[in-house]
């Protein structure tokens, strides 16, 4: 889906580790969100609440979501997953346009 329509964007950014990640969140009618964002390079851990997924619009990152399962790379189009109530790192190679989904 390239666009979304009838939406609530909430103009406060949501910006982390110094403004290297930002993102914008956006509301559907049915009380679901997503947030879209850019990550400039840079190493970052976050920890999850909801299950989210992960849609790299444009960009290079490795992703380590468990130790088990090792570093995975990313690219232009590509889709993870990061369980509810955990934690993922990231090591983002060049700017990276994200949308991420939370599941509840």
């Amino acid at each position: 889906m390239s666009e979304f329509k009838d939406v609530t964007i909430i103009k406060k950014a949501n910006i982390y580790f110094d403004g290297k990640v930002t993102s914008r969140t956006v509301v559907f009618s049915d009380g679901s969100r997503k947030t879209l964002g850019i990550m400039l390079p840079g190493k970052y851990e976050f920890n999850t609440d909801d299950k989210e997924i992960m849609e790299i619009i444009s960009g290079d990152l490795e992703v380590l979501i468990t130790a088990s399962e090792g570093w995975k790379t990313i690219t232009d189009g590509g889709v993870f997953e990061v369980p509810a109530k955990s934690k993922f790192s990231l090591h983002v190679k060049r700017p990276t346009d994200y949308c991420c989904s939370y599941i509840k």
